[in-house]
């Protein structure tokens, strides 16, 4: 007889554990880092007992377990936009903390930092409206979010560098309207940035044991091995 835990998982039951971090991190249980690490990962799943990893630490899903997350107009009181501004000198916000509300950063002849990888986003999406006016503004997520950039740049530079997910993914997402004169405003991801530390989670622990590597470079040997075929033409 088969081990319940390895069964083979559906597309249908890995989307359902994505849905279930989600609301997870819109009720603060989850960092930005901590819920696009477990959304890949549910995607790179094969088993029961892989999704069970994700999701062993948080409450169970299930028919009346959340309330109904809803933003947008009618939804409740509008919340004032935080801003973050650096003129002729630096602003730094990292580690964790708490975004419950669009974001503002501008830079006038100075730098500021945005650090999204270890917050709490209580929202479906994190908006950040960058002004650089000969100054930087840099905004670090973690690898595997998609980064939504748009504005316009006079005599500056507005770019993204940034490992995203592959294509269907339902991952998080950051917009960024920049607006950058003789300045810069990035965004970059983990990989383009000074590494977090943090001790690994439980599920990513338990992973280990059950395949020997970390999750991550099964994804990537397993993309790697999809790219070799496609120029191949297999």
């Amino acid at each position: 007889m088969t081990d319940p835990g390895e069964v083979r998982a559906s597309d249908a039951e890995r989307e359902a554990v994505v849905e279930q971090l989600r609301v997870a991190s819109v009720e603060g249980r989850l960092s930005l880092a901590e819920l696009t690490d477990r959304t890949e990962a549910a995607y790179t799943a094969s088993t029961h007992a892989e999704l069970a990893l994700l999701t062993q630490d948080l409450p169970a899903a299930g028919p009346g377990a959340f309330p109904a997350v809803q933003h947008g107009p009618g939804s409740g009181p509008e919340r004032k936009r935080r801003w973050f501004v650096g003129v002729m000198g630096d602003t730094k916000r990292r580690g964790a903390w708490r975004i419950d509300q669009e974001l503002g950063a501008v830079a006038v002849l100075g730098d500021v930092l945005l650090d999204l990888r270890e917050a709490e986003v209580r929202t479906d999406a994190v908006d950040i409206t960058a002004v650089s006016v000969m100054g930087d503004v840099k905004i670090i997520v973690p690898d595997g979010v998609h980064v939504d950039l748009d504005g316009m740049a006079v005599m500056g530079d507005k770019r993204v560098d940034v490992l995203e997910a592959a294509p269907g993914m339902n991952v998080p997402v950051v917009r960024v309207r920049a607006y950058a004169v003789m300045g810069d405003v990035k965004v970059v991801g983990d990989s383009r940035a000074q590494p977090l530390k943090r001790g690994l989670a439980a599920w990513r622990e338990q992973w280990r044991r059950l395949h020997g590597d970390d999750w991550r470079d099964g994804h990537r040997r397993l993309h790697g091995d999809e790219d070799r075929r496609r120029l191949l033409g297999h």
